[in-house]
Protein backbone atom coordinates (compact mmCIF):
# COMPACT_ATOMS: atom_id res chain seq x y z
CA UNK A 1 0.00 0.00 0.00
CA UNK A 2 1.18 3.62 -1.12
CA UNK A 3 1.40 5.79 2.21
CA UNK A 4 -0.43 9.19 1.23
CA UNK A 5 1.89 12.10 1.35
CA UNK A 6 -0.15 14.72 1.12
CA UNK A 7 -3.45 14.94 2.72
CA UNK A 8 -6.92 13.88 0.80
CA UNK A 9 -10.70 14.39 1.39
CA UNK A 10 -13.44 14.12 -0.35
CA UNK A 11 -17.15 15.79 1.03
CA UNK A 12 -20.51 15.12 1.35
CA UNK A 13 -20.83 11.93 -0.75
CA UNK A 14 -22.99 9.95 1.82
CA UNK A 15 -26.67 10.72 0.57
CA UNK A 16 -28.35 9.58 3.67
CA UNK A 17 -26.55 11.87 6.07
CA UNK A 18 -26.33 15.62 6.90
CA UNK A 19 -22.82 15.90 6.50
CA UNK A 20 -19.93 13.10 5.26
CA UNK A 21 -16.38 13.37 4.63
CA UNK A 22 -13.74 10.83 3.75
CA UNK A 23 -10.11 11.78 4.29
CA UNK A 24 -6.96 9.92 3.52
CA UNK A 25 -3.44 11.35 4.92
CA UNK A 26 -0.13 9.28 6.89
CA UNK A 27 -1.31 5.96 5.83
CA UNK A 28 -5.06 6.14 7.46
CA UNK A 29 -8.55 6.34 5.82
CA UNK A 30 -11.23 7.12 7.95
CA UNK A 31 -15.21 7.82 6.82
CA UNK A 32 -16.92 10.18 8.89
CA UNK A 33 -20.92 10.42 9.21
CA UNK A 34 -23.13 13.47 10.69
CA UNK A 35 -26.35 13.70 11.74
CA UNK A 36 -27.74 16.42 13.93
CA UNK A 37 -29.01 18.22 15.65
CA UNK A 38 -31.67 15.84 15.62
CA UNK A 39 -34.11 14.56 18.70
CA UNK A 40 -32.61 13.05 21.27
CA UNK A 41 -34.05 10.36 23.79
CA UNK A 42 -35.90 12.15 26.87
CA UNK A 43 -34.13 9.99 29.17
CA UNK A 44 -30.24 11.15 27.76
CA UNK A 45 -31.51 15.08 26.57
CA UNK A 46 -29.63 18.01 28.29
CA UNK A 47 -32.04 21.11 28.93
CA UNK A 48 -29.77 23.63 27.66
CA UNK A 49 -27.08 22.18 25.37
CA UNK A 50 -27.07 19.39 22.30
CA UNK A 51 -25.58 16.34 23.25
CA UNK A 52 -22.48 15.47 21.29
CA UNK A 53 -22.16 11.66 20.41
CA UNK A 54 -18.97 10.09 18.85
CA UNK A 55 -18.89 6.41 18.07
CA UNK A 56 -15.70 5.27 16.60
CA UNK A 57 -15.62 2.04 14.62
CA UNK A 58 -12.17 -0.05 14.14
CA UNK A 59 -11.13 -1.24 10.57
CA UNK A 60 -11.96 -4.87 11.95
CA UNK A 61 -13.46 -6.64 14.63
CA UNK A 62 -15.52 -4.96 17.21
CA UNK A 63 -14.95 -1.72 19.11
CA UNK A 64 -13.57 -1.58 22.44
CA UNK A 65 -11.46 0.15 25.17
CA UNK A 66 -9.30 1.54 22.68
CA UNK A 67 -12.15 2.92 20.76
CA UNK A 68 -14.08 4.07 24.08
CA UNK A 69 -10.79 6.36 25.07
CA UNK A 70 -10.42 7.54 21.55
CA UNK A 71 -14.58 8.48 21.60
CA UNK A 72 -14.02 10.27 25.23
CA UNK A 73 -11.25 12.55 23.68
CA UNK A 74 -13.10 13.50 20.63
CA UNK A 75 -15.78 13.63 22.27
CA UNK A 76 -14.47 16.28 24.57
CA UNK A 77 -12.60 18.36 21.92
CA UNK A 78 -15.21 18.56 19.99
CA UNK A 79 -17.69 20.31 22.60
CA UNK A 80 -15.13 22.80 22.65
CA UNK A 81 -15.79 24.13 19.15
CA UNK A 82 -19.26 22.96 18.22
CA UNK A 83 -22.25 25.57 19.27
CA UNK A 84 -24.07 23.12 21.10
CA UNK A 85 -26.09 26.19 23.39
CA UNK A 86 -28.03 26.62 20.10
CA UNK A 87 -29.72 22.88 19.84
CA UNK A 88 -31.26 22.79 23.19
CA UNK A 89 -32.39 18.96 23.96
CA UNK A 90 -30.80 17.53 21.17
CA UNK A 91 -28.45 15.10 19.44
CA UNK A 92 -25.49 15.47 17.29
CA UNK A 93 -23.79 12.17 16.30
CA UNK A 94 -20.81 11.43 14.90
CA UNK A 95 -19.97 8.33 13.50
CA UNK A 96 -16.27 7.90 12.62
CA UNK A 97 -15.39 4.83 10.19
CA UNK A 98 -11.55 3.80 10.11
CA UNK A 99 -11.14 1.83 6.91
CA UNK A 100 -7.09 1.70 6.13
CA UNK A 101 -4.75 1.18 8.30
CA UNK A 102 -1.28 1.38 8.05
CA UNK A 103 0.89 -2.04 6.77
CA UNK A 104 3.61 -1.12 9.03
CA UNK A 105 1.48 -0.97 12.30
CA UNK A 106 2.25 -4.72 12.37
CA UNK A 107 5.88 -5.41 13.57
CA UNK A 108 7.06 -8.79 13.12
CA UNK A 109 3.45 -10.23 12.93
CA UNK A 110 2.55 -8.65 15.86
CA UNK A 111 0.35 -5.37 16.17
CA UNK A 112 2.76 -2.46 18.11
CA UNK A 113 0.94 -1.71 21.25
CA UNK A 114 3.10 1.18 22.07
CA UNK A 115 0.59 4.09 22.11
CA UNK A 116 -1.92 2.12 20.28
CA UNK A 117 -4.69 4.82 21.18
CA UNK A 118 -3.48 7.62 19.78
CA UNK A 119 -1.58 7.50 16.24
CA UNK A 120 -5.01 7.42 14.86
CA UNK A 121 -6.17 9.95 16.15
CA UNK A 122 -5.32 13.29 14.41
CA UNK A 123 -7.09 11.66 11.35
CA UNK A 124 -10.28 10.58 13.46
CA UNK A 125 -10.37 14.67 14.28
CA UNK A 126 -9.81 15.91 11.16
CA UNK A 127 -12.59 14.02 9.33
CA UNK A 128 -14.82 14.88 12.12
CA UNK A 129 -14.07 18.08 10.88
CA UNK A 130 -14.71 18.30 7.31
CA UNK A 131 -17.98 15.91 8.08
CA UNK A 132 -19.72 19.08 10.68
CA UNK A 133 -18.21 21.54 8.27
CA UNK A 134 -19.90 19.10 5.29
CA UNK A 135 -23.42 19.02 7.66
CA UNK A 136 -22.99 22.98 7.62
CA UNK A 137 -23.30 22.49 11.66
CA UNK A 138 -22.42 26.26 13.26
CA UNK A 139 -18.77 26.24 15.38
CA UNK A 140 -16.75 28.56 16.65
CA UNK A 141 -13.92 27.18 15.13
CA UNK A 142 -12.11 24.48 12.71
CA UNK A 143 -9.29 22.16 13.81
CA UNK A 144 -6.21 21.29 12.67
CA UNK A 145 -4.23 18.15 14.17
CA UNK A 146 -0.80 16.12 13.73
CA UNK A 147 1.15 13.52 15.52
CA UNK A 148 4.98 13.89 16.47
CA UNK A 149 7.51 11.45 18.16
CA UNK A 150 10.54 12.14 19.60
CA UNK A 151 13.57 9.26 18.69
CA UNK A 152 16.90 9.69 20.15
CA UNK A 153 19.46 7.78 17.24
CA UNK A 154 23.39 7.67 18.25
CA UNK A 155 23.03 10.12 20.99
CA UNK A 156 21.23 12.98 18.60
CA UNK A 157 17.39 13.77 19.13
CA UNK A 158 15.28 14.14 16.69
CA UNK A 159 11.57 15.19 15.96
CA UNK A 160 9.67 13.15 13.55
CA UNK A 161 6.07 14.62 12.44
CA UNK A 162 3.76 11.40 11.43
CA UNK A 163 6.08 8.74 12.55
CA UNK A 164 5.80 4.96 11.43
CA UNK A 165 4.90 2.11 13.72
CA UNK A 166 8.40 1.50 14.24
CA UNK A 167 9.33 4.80 14.64
CA UNK A 168 6.16 5.08 17.50
CA UNK A 169 7.84 1.70 19.08
CA UNK A 170 11.15 3.10 19.43
CA UNK A 171 10.62 6.36 20.00
CA UNK A 172 10.95 7.93 23.75
CA UNK A 173 7.59 9.44 23.63
CA UNK A 174 4.35 10.58 21.21
CA UNK A 175 3.11 13.45 21.18
CA UNK A 176 -0.31 14.20 19.51
CA UNK A 177 -1.65 18.29 18.88
CA UNK A 178 -4.87 19.99 17.67
CA UNK A 179 -4.68 23.58 16.98
CA UNK A 180 -8.28 25.63 16.44
CA UNK A 181 -7.94 27.67 13.49
CA UNK A 182 -7.56 31.23 15.62
CA UNK A 183 -4.05 28.86 16.77
CA UNK A 184 -5.32 27.90 19.98
CA UNK A 185 -4.03 24.78 21.41
CA UNK A 186 -6.99 22.52 22.15
CA UNK A 187 -6.09 18.91 22.57
CA UNK A 188 -2.78 17.91 23.51
CA UNK A 189 -2.04 14.54 24.58
CA UNK A 190 1.28 12.40 25.22
CA UNK A 191 2.70 9.17 26.12
CA UNK A 192 6.48 8.65 26.89
CA UNK A 193 9.15 10.67 28.48
CA UNK A 194 10.00 13.61 27.65
CA UNK A 195 11.53 17.54 29.15
CA UNK A 196 9.87 20.35 28.87
CA UNK A 197 12.76 21.52 26.23
CA UNK A 198 11.40 18.67 24.21
CA UNK A 199 7.92 19.83 25.01
CA UNK A 200 8.63 23.46 23.74
CA UNK A 201 10.15 21.15 20.44
CA UNK A 202 7.36 19.28 19.67
CA UNK A 203 4.82 22.52 20.40
CA UNK A 204 7.14 24.59 18.36
CA UNK A 205 7.08 21.96 15.77
CA UNK A 206 3.20 21.21 16.05
CA UNK A 207 2.30 24.79 15.63
CA UNK A 208 4.32 25.54 12.08
CA UNK A 209 2.18 22.78 10.42
CA UNK A 210 -0.99 23.30 12.01
CA UNK A 211 -1.13 26.91 12.55
CA UNK A 212 1.05 29.01 10.02
CA UNK A 213 0.54 28.82 5.95
CA UNK A 214 4.65 28.58 4.50
CA UNK A 215 5.54 29.74 2.00
CA UNK A 216 8.63 28.71 0.22
CA UNK A 217 10.85 30.49 1.76
CA UNK A 218 8.94 29.99 5.22
CA UNK A 219 9.88 26.27 4.57
CA UNK A 220 13.51 26.48 4.28
CA UNK A 221 13.53 29.10 7.41
CA UNK A 222 12.05 25.93 9.66
CA UNK A 223 14.49 23.82 7.53
CA UNK A 224 17.43 25.79 9.29
CA UNK A 225 15.62 25.90 12.77
CA UNK A 226 15.85 22.17 12.83
CA UNK A 227 11.71 22.08 12.95
CA UNK A 228 10.33 18.91 10.85
CA UNK A 229 8.12 20.33 7.65
CA UNK A 230 5.18 18.80 6.69
CA UNK A 231 1.86 19.84 5.04
CA UNK A 232 0.10 22.86 5.76
CA UNK A 233 -2.93 21.56 7.43
CA UNK A 234 -4.63 25.31 7.61
CA UNK A 235 -4.64 25.58 4.13
CA UNK A 236 -5.48 22.11 2.83
CA UNK A 237 -8.72 22.58 5.27
CA UNK A 238 -9.68 25.86 3.63
CA UNK A 239 -8.79 25.54 0.66
CA UNK A 240 -11.22 21.58 0.68
CA UNK A 241 -14.02 23.54 1.97
CA UNK A 242 -13.76 26.51 -0.91
CA UNK A 243 -13.65 23.88 -3.44
CA UNK A 244 -16.96 21.90 -2.08
CA UNK A 245 -18.05 25.82 -1.51
CA UNK A 246 -17.52 26.57 -5.20
CA UNK A 247 -18.64 23.08 -6.12
CA UNK A 248 -22.15 23.93 -4.75
CA UNK A 249 -22.83 27.44 -5.81
CA UNK A 250 -21.37 26.33 -9.45
CA UNK A 251 -24.47 26.86 -12.00
CA UNK A 252 -25.04 23.45 -13.96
Amino acid sequence: MTVITEPEALLSHLHKTDGSATYSYAGYTVIGAVNGPIEAQKRDELPEEAIVDVVVRPSAGVGGTRERHLESLLQSTLRQIILVNNFPRTLIQIILQITVTPENEYVNGKLVQANANLPVLPALLQTAILSLLSASLPMTATLTSTSLAIILEDGNRQIITNPTARQIEKSQSFHVLAFTSQNELILAESDGAFTMKEWDDVYSAAYSQCCTTTTAGDTDTLMDEGLPTGPDLKHFVRSTIEQKTASDLYWK
